[in-house]
């Protein structure tokens, strides 16, 4: 009898020692402290507004202020401490290099602080792509980067800057999103900054890459399929603390019949670089080739890229010998993409093979 008593007591025991246990751990993730995000806020179609909640392709980008955007999803505040800041108020069409500078160097001193632990910044679809990119290559840090926008403003039926934003807000306070690179987070998916692009005007579902989505936010808990293989933020050579300019690069759109008006035009202007947005493989016709060795000559990059809407892969030395005429493939970056890491790379060198390497590494 004396033995069923002390089993039932160490029964009792055991189980006020798990419920104590577990009481502990509970009260230690309630006590937790929320991480600060920061938001900064650059204009566009999130920031837009409409006549009627029936337009969603009509409206004015860029009207409605970050407190506002904020103070409208008040769940954000479940998820970290945020606080906003205006940086500018523009449709991102819009953006310049200068303004890529000025949000560059402000993303970078906040990741510095001790006392941030994410930035999310609200942007334009239509150039959101680039100035992801620009992050990826020059922001040196672990700490979450993501850039939020939308395809309809706040005022439409079915608008998605509400949920794009609470979901770029997740990610940014997520731990396992830190040393992902800079991303995109857009329509439930997280994606690379390096190769996300917009691929369609009028649809929420207007973004993709061509390698896939990282991973996903559901009902706000990010999960994670994939890793960028390719250089980024602390990985990267190239640091925006470090860059005082941009040089100017321009792209020149392939097609039928094209000439030779615009490289001449941009060789004049005084370009650094220009990149061919080629069909397929990146082909130059015939006519353009003596052209684009002109402006080679005279000191200019030339970068073969493709304008095919999904994955345009640019094989050197495939379609145009370009170890002769000392050019440069673009590998698998779209036109816009190249023009990014052309003018980032020219800032350290002005040699076709490094700019080649830099090519194939980021």
């Amino acid at each position: 009898m004396r033995l069923a008593q002390l089993r039932s007591c160490l029964h009792v025991f055991g189980l006020l020692a798990l419920l104590t246990a577990f009481s502990s751990t509970m009260t230690f993730a309630a006590d937790r402290p929320l991480p600060n995000v920061v938001v900064l806020a650059t204009g566009g179609t999130i920031a837009g507004a409409g006549a009627s909640s029936a337009n969603s392709a009509t409206y004015q980008a860029a009207k409605v202020p970050i407190s506002k955007l904020l103070e409208d999803v008040p769940q954000l505040g479940q998820v970290a401490n945020v606080t906003g800041e205006q940086v500018f108020q523009v449709a991102s069409e819009s953006f310049t290099n200068d303004d890529l500078m000025v949000l560059a160097r402000r993303v970078s001193a906040l990741s510095k602080q001790s006392d941030v632990d994410g930035i999310v910044i609200t942007h334009g679809t239509d150039t959101v792509e680039e100035t992801a990119y620009f992050l990826n290559l020059t922001i040196h840090t672990k700490k979450p980067i993501v850039l939020v926008a939308s395809m309809r403003p706040g005022t439409a039926m079915s608008a998605d800057g509400m949920l794009n934003l609470y979901d770029g807000v997740v990610v940014a306070a997520s731990s396992s999103a830190r040393d992902r690179g800079v991303m995109v987070v857009l329509n439930d998916n997280i994606y690379s900054g390096r190769d996300v692009s917009k691929m369609i005007n009028i649809s929420p579902n207007a973004f993709v890459s061509p390698w896939g989505s990282l991973g996903m936010v559901v009902e706000g808990k990010p999960y994670w399929f994939r890793l960028l293989d390719k250089r980024h933020t602390t990985h990267s050579e190239f640091n925006i603390d470090h860059i005082k300019t941009l040089p100017e690069v321009d792209v020149v759109y392939g097609y039928g019949n094209v000439d030779g008006t615009a490289i001449d035009a941009f060789v004049q202007k005084g370009d650094k670089a220009i990149i061919y947005a080629g069909t397929g493989n990146g082909a130059v016709p015939a006519r353009l080739v003596p052209v684009l060795q002109k402006a080679r000559e005279q000191g200019v990059q030339v970068v073969r890229s493709s304008h095919v809407n999904l994955g345009g892969f640019v094989v050197r030395n495939a379609e145009q010998p370009d170890d002769k005429y000392n050019w440069v493939a673009g590998h698998d970056l779209n036109p816009q993409k190249a023009k990014i890491l052309a003018s980032v790379a020219l800032t350290k060198t002005t040699n076709s093979r490094d700019i080649q390497r830099i090519f194939w590494e980021y």
